[in-house]
């Protein structure tokens, strides 16, 4: 799947000038080093994970932190953007290396793609209307929740529903941005989500919410597709950030304000 990218540099030199100024070498004739294409998939409607900015260029901490992999690696990366229930199959089917998008290595998940180790743990909150009474899991009994489509959050509200007995109407939508207008329009009265992308957009709509308390989600991870070499190289790039405090220099750039 990675594949190669090859740069050629074209000259209007004649023969006669290049006579004059003296043979060049191979890298002063053009030649490049081949350089191998990294494609990831992602999603960009998971701020502060991964967004895109009013230029329309894709941001956030997963793409600095891929980045930062494939500069180490040594590859050029290349980011697809898509629907985040699209992610799995795009891997399964090869039309990626590995996605990046805040997503969390649940058991079902490995049952179809491989991931490295976690690179960050945020949890979960409800988001509520400004005003809302709502304010633990019994006060969303007989109340809709949304959350977005094939994210852990959908398979934690499931859990939820069945386990703690709390019966409340699941609607899934695409993306966080339509979950937040759904909640300000009052067709839902509460989303999950992810915790640090919540608070994004408390703060930024002046919203309410209230932390879920039962037990924590798996963290986020980079996926490949199953038995892909990829895997121990990523890890051993995410142990040398963990190590060298790259790591966190991230998470301050990005998350800190949303903690």
């Amino acid at each position: 799947m990675i594949k190669k990218l090859s740069f050629i540099t074209l000259f209007a030199s004649s023969a006669l000038l290049l006579g004059a100024c003296g043979s060049a070498s191979e890298d002063e004739t053009g030649a490049s080093e081949k350089k191998e294409v990294l494609e990831m998939g992602t999603s960009a409607e998971f701020a502060p994970f991964e967004s895109r900015n009013p230029e329309g260029d894709i941001i956030g901490f997963d793409i600095d932190l891929a980045n930062h992999i494939a500069d180490e690696l040594g590859y050029e990366l290349e980011i697809t953007d898509m629907k985040f229930d699209g992610l799995i199959g795009a891997l399964q089917n090869d039309r990626v290396d590995m996605v990046i998008a805040g997503m969390s290595a649940t058991d079902s998940r490995k049952e179809n793609v491989d991931f490295s180790t976690e690179y960050n743990h945020s949890g979960e909150m409800f988001v509520t209307a400004k005003d809302s009474e709502l304010s633990s899991l019994e006060s969303l009994e007989g109340k809709t929740v949304g959350v977005q489509l094939g994210t852990i959050q959908e398979e934690g509200a499931k859990s939820i529903i069945a386990d703690e007995g709390i019966n409340f109407e699941l609607k899934a939508l695409d993306d966080s941005g339509a979950l937040i207008q759904e909640i300000l329009s009052g067709r839902i009265d509460a989303a999950y989500m992810d915790k640090q992308v919540a608070l994004g957009y408390i703060e930024a709509q002046d919203l309410g919410a209230f932390d879920d308390p039962t037990t924590a989600s798996p963290g986020m991870a980079v996926a490949f597709p199953k038995g892909s070499e990829l895997v121990d190289k990523v890890n051993a790039v995410l142990a040398e950030m963990e190590e060298s405090g790259a790591l966190d220099e991230l998470k301050e750039k990005w998350l800190s304000e949303e903690e």
